[in-house]
């Protein structure tokens, strides 16, 4: 029931933005810290934002400065801005819950940065 769809990927130029949305549905969205995760090819994944049901955030010193997340309660999605866009942010991006004590994934959008 928990379902998580990430959209908004593509490929950017370095220096370009894209923004992501992840929907969500199954759970009470609102009361839930929602984090987005990332993999590059051939490299570990890693948390890259979270954002409290207070609408606190944090985000990876990676990306600190140049992705924000956000949320829209009443859209029961999670985004994330990406702006100065890098080759190394190349990866599929994740988004992510814990709900009653199980972990939830969203298929993956894949951000590709390049020339």
């Amino acid at each position: 029931q928990v379902q998580l769809v990430e959209s908004g990927g593509g490929l950017v130029q370095p220096g370009g933005s894209l923004r992501l949305s992840c929907a969500a549905s199954g759970f009470p969205f609102r009361l839930y810290t929602m984090t987005w995760y990332r993999q590059p090819p051939g490299k570990e994944r890693e948390l890259v934002a979270s954002i409290s049901p207070g609408g606190y955030t944090n985000h990876a010193d990676s990306v600190k400065g140049r992705f924000t997340i956000s949320r829209d309660d009443t859209k029961n999605t999670v985004y994330l801005q990406m702006h100065s866009l890098k080759p190394e942010d190349t990866a599929v991006y994740r988004c992510y819950v814990r709900y009653v004590a199980r972990d939830y994934w969203g298929q993956g959008t894949q951000v590709t940065v390049s020339s």
